[in-house]
């Protein structure tokens, strides 16, 4: 689940950024005070942004960018010539600040750190010691009852388990099934 923590040390323009947020769709939002009390709120969901202002009462914005976990990003809201110059991982918005362009940047930093963590998620998982195994013996098996080469064994487990929409462990151990039970 997302979140936008609204991290000023003014809690009343805090209020005033997360009822317009609220107002526009977005439900989980939360104020604080500290970069401590961001971060700890930050701990608690899988991915979100950090709306910050230049210094809070415990760090600086730029401390506070690189204390945040992998998917969450912060926006700065200040006076442009307050962003330090080589922050170009940093998305600013300068004051005062327009409702459309604080909803739309919002929307698209979300969107954009949710199509991270599913991409990142989609990432197959490493097979383990017994399935790579599995594997090398049917093409260990293939080269020598149908002299195949290994380039050649690996491309036809990879064909067969496509063909039946298996994966290559699954073909690897039908193919050894298969095979022993001919002796």
């Amino acid at each position: 689940m997302s979140v936008v923590i609204i991290a000023l040390k003014k809690q009343e323009t805090a209020g005033k950024i997360k009822s317009v947020l609220i107002s526009h769709g977005f439900t989980n939002v939360v104020c604080v005070s500290t970069g401590a009390a961001a971060l700890v709120e930050a701990g608690r969901d899988d991915f979100g942004i950090v709306i910050s202002g230049y210094s809070l009462p415990d760090m600086y914005y730029k401390q506070l960018s690189d204390c945040l976990p992998r998917y969450y990003q912060l926006l700065f809201v200040g006076k442009p010539e307050m962003l330090q110059d080589g922050d170009s991982g940093i998305l600013a918005l300068s004051v005062p600040v327009r409702v459309s362009d604080l909803i739309n940047t919002v929307s698209m930093m979300l969107s954009q750190l949710q199509r991270s963590r599913k991409k990142d998620q989609k990432k197959p998982k490493k097979r383990t010691w017994q399935e790579e195994n599995y594997i090398r013996n049917a093409k260990f098996l293939l080269m020598e009852r149908n002299h195949l080469s290994e380039e050649e064994a690996h491309r036809y487990i990879q064909k067969c388990s496509m063909d039946n929409g298996t994966n290559m462990v699954e073909t690897a151990q039908m193919i050894l099934t298969l095979m022993y039970d001919e002796v």
